[in-house]
Order: C-alpha cells, then structure tokens, then sequence
C-alpha cells in the first residue's frame, strides 16, 4: 500500500539514506538535472515569498547544492526579484555546471561581499563532514551580516548533517532554512537546530524509508467511549516517596490528559499525613505491596519525588516485577540496574544526566550521538527510552524513532520532568502502548508550554495540559 505523503514527508535522513533516496529517484528514471531543477524551483519559490520583491543574494558552491542555487536564482529573476550572485566556487559537477549554464543573469566571485535584503546560502548541503576553508567562512559570515535575512538551503553551511555538530565556530545565525527532499538528523538535533531558524520543507518525490526516523506530529485524541467510567478510562498508581510534592506534579498534570482515576501511593504513612492534594485526587497509605497489587491499575507511575535511599530501591524493585504498565523517572532512573528485571512494558523518561548514570548501570558507552545512545538503551533494556532536552526522542525497543521538534526553552525549570512523567503516564494508562503514550505525552508537554506562554510554573504548565488535549480532539 503506498504511503501517505504527509508521513513521508515527516521521515528524517542520514546523508547516506538521502544519497540512496535519490539514487532510487534517477534509477527510476529522473536525472539528477531533473532533481536538481525540482528542489531549486521549490526552495526558489520559498524565497521569492520571503523576499516579497526585495533584493536577493545567493551563494553558491562547486556541488549540487550550489546547482539548487542557480536554479533559485534563475526562479528569482523570471518572477522579477533584483538576484546577485556570488560563486564562491566554479561548479564542479555535472549538474551544478549545467544549471549554472541555464542562469543568464551576471556572478560574481566570491571575493567580494555585496549587501542586499535576502542572503541565501547554497554553499554546502548536507554532504559535508569538515570545517570550512577560512576564506568561505568569512565569505558566509560576511554575506549574512551584510543582509537583513539569511536564508540556508538544505542546511546552514558549516554544520554535519547526521550529528547536527557545528564544524566551525561562530557561524552566522539563519532566519529560515529550506530542507531539499527530506528532513536531516541536524534539522531537529542540537547545537544545530538552534541555528536553524524556521525550517520548512521542499518535496521531491523521495520515497518513505522504513528504518528512518519520523518527526512527532500532533496526535488526535479520542473522547471516552459513551459508556466509559473511571475505571475502563484507565486507572494510574503514583508511586509517591521522600519528597512528595514531585508526585503531586505528576498527579496534577495525570488527572488532566485522560486517565479516568489517579491515585497518589504513599508507601510511607507518616508522609501521607502531611500532604495536602488536589480534592479529585485520591491519596492511599500503606504497604508498596499492597498498595500496587489492586488488579485493576492499568499503569504505574515511579520515579518522583521518590528518593535514593534503600527503601526507595525496594520500591523500585517491588513495582517493576508487578507486571503493570509502568513510567519510570526521575530517582527511579537512578536507582534502575540490570539486575532489576523490567517484567512489564515499561517507558524510561531520563533526562541527560539521568541517561548517564542508565548508560553505567547497563555497561553501555557513553559516546555517539543522543540518537544513537538513546537506540542502545531501549534495546538493551527492553524498553521505550524517552530522553528528554531541547532535541527531546523517543526510541522503543524495536529501534522505531521519533523526534520532537524543539519545544519552548521556558520548559527549562525544576518540576516540567515531573510534569512530563505524568502525562506520558495518564497517557499509557488510557491504552497501554508504551511508545504511542510516550509521544503523546512529548507533545502534550510542548503545547502546554507554548499555551503558557513566557515564564511560567511547573504547576501553571500542568494545569494547562487540559487546554493542549482539547485542541488536539479527533
């Protein structure tokens, strides 16, 4: 069955699975003149809108990336815009050198900075493993500081596609950047996706790749069955510990994405009594054995506010073996070991520090990309890993990827963990697929902090979570 093109067009590629894309493209017939027109005149068309008649720099180079920019600046010209450019490099392949033939307009070499409104850079696209040449960098440099707008195409020159590491430093800051054909690794990995600016996208006909990772997309939630009650909704066990006001985080934003009940756990009695929660949230105290032996939980939340110590880890262990549906973050993450067998599906939510101290635990190198890192976890402990930061993914233990687009920086503040954790929670609650629950609940948390907007509080971004799920209603 063919694939839909708004899931193609959410994979992200290495560089060598665009090559192989492509390749299929021109084994199908198309020639890489062909291509190269296509992307040029799509990336061209995003640009003539930016500029809105202004006047437009393009910088090409000796590849075909510096062809795209021939074929933008001839687009430019039909349609009227004033277009200068500058080759920083005669062109060097056959494509480039074809399309550069078809620019009748005048180019100018790359040893003078010229100023204007739209600077595009086509210098290099997402082929390039080393540092720029100082000559080209300072050209790059010079050229974005001369205009009002930079504008990359395929990838900001400077930057290696598949890790999204800078290979220069202070390299200019883009306003938009134009992806060719499919989403790259750097698109959405830091350093360099904050470089990135606004990113759109220009479809050439690639085909989905199965073994690609695919960006996180709004989800379309369902309301409760006409005949639901809080129990078929789903029914969710905070685990709550030495410092309970973590869990009441996690609570609070629960009750608010789906799960039809949600319980606080205190296994410490003396800690019950001096919590004040929220009204709808029911509190119960007692043995941890006890406590997570109701059959008629669907999932387990651990992991905040829960402490290190001994108990903690008797906790840890007594949950996991329970065989319910289980979120583990936070205290729990550092307590988890390979000797403590994870016996039910199971979402592990560390955070980059959280991550190292897994990576000890499961004898796993610390080293590579977080993509890389985050696929060796879930597979060696059998899990979905949800590893969260500014380039927050989501892997389960069968390798599937998802990346989130970057969320508001304003998340970076003590208790959005918390938050986080219990959305993906209530979430799995709802309907027990770990991987599913943990991108809902990834999305949950982003929309939530650009609903609150600047500056807010962990409880504000809770409680808008409610508002995140409502918009995103089948």
């Amino acid at each position: 069955m063919t694939q839909p093109r708004d899931v193609t067009l959410s994979q992200i590629l290495t560089v060598a699975q665009m090559r192989a894309a492509e390749d299929e493209l021109v084994a199908g017939g198309l020639s890489v003149e062909a291509l190269i027109e296509v992307a040029g005149r799509g990336a061209g068309e995003y640009v003539r809108r930016l500029a809105a008649g202004r006047s437009v720099t393009v910088l090409c180079g000796p590849g075909n990336n510096g062809g795209d920019g021939y074929v933008i600046a001839r687009h430019l010209m039909e349609h009227g815009n004033p277009v200068t450019v500058v080759a920083a490099r005669e062109p060097a392949t056959a494509a480039a050198i074809n399309a550069r033939h078809l620019f009748e307009g005048n180019v100018t070499d790359g040893h003078v900075i010229v100023s204007g409104d739209v600077f595009v850079d086509c210098l290099f696209g997402s082929g390039l493993t080393r540092a720029l040449p100082e000559d080209l960098l300072a050209l790059v440099k010079g050229l974005s500081a001369a205009h009002h707008l930079t504008v990359a195409v395929d990838l900001p020159s400077g930057i290696e596609s598949d890790s999204g590491a800078p290979l220069n430093h202070d390299l200019p800051q883009n306003d938009v950047t134009i992806a060719l054909g499919a989403w790259k690794q750097a698109h959405w990995t830091m350093p360099a996706c904050a470089n990135m600016g606004v990113l759109r996208l220009v479809d050439i006909g690639i085909t989905l790749r199965q073994d690609a990772p695919c960006l996180l997309h709004r989800p379309r939630f369902q309301a409760p069955a006409p005949d639901a009650h809080k129990y078929r909704r789903g029914l969710l066990g905070i685990v709550s510990g030495a410092m309970p006001g973590a869990s009441i985080l996690s609570a609070t934003a629960a009750l608010r994405v789906g799960a039809g009940y949600v319980k606080l756990l205190h296994p410490d009695s003396r800690l019950a009594a001096c919590v004040a929660p929220l009204p709808e949230l029911v509190t119960t105290a007692g043995a941890i054995d006890d406590l997570v032996s109701d059959p008629r939980l669907a999932a387990l939340l651990l992991g905040p506010g829960l402490g290190r110590d001994d108990t903690a880890r008797r906790h840890l262990e007594t949950v996991v073996t329970r065989g319910v549906p289980t979120v583990l973050d936070a205290d729990a993450l550092m307590l988890l070991a390979q000797d403590i067998p994870l016996k039910a599906p199971t979402i592990l939510t560390p955070h980059e520090g959280e991550m190292a101290a897994l990576e000890r635990a499961f004898l796993l190198p610390a080293n590579g990309t977080r993509l890389h890192r985050a696929k060796a976890l879930a597979k060696q402990a059998r899990a979905t890993v949800v590893l969260k930061g500014p380039d927050s993914i989501v892997v389960d233990a069968s390798g599937r990827v998802v990346v989130a687009p970057r969320a508001s920086s304003w998340l970076s503040s003590a208790g959005t963990g918390d938050v986080i954790a219990g959305l993906i929670a209530s979430r799995l609650a709802v309907h027990g697929e770990t991987l599913r629950a943990a991108c809902e609940g990834v999305w949950l948390h982003g929309e939530a902090a650009r609903l609150c907007g600047p500056a807010f509080t962990s409880n504000e971004l809770a409680q808008a979570a409610g508002r995140a799920l409502a918009g995103a209603l089948a």
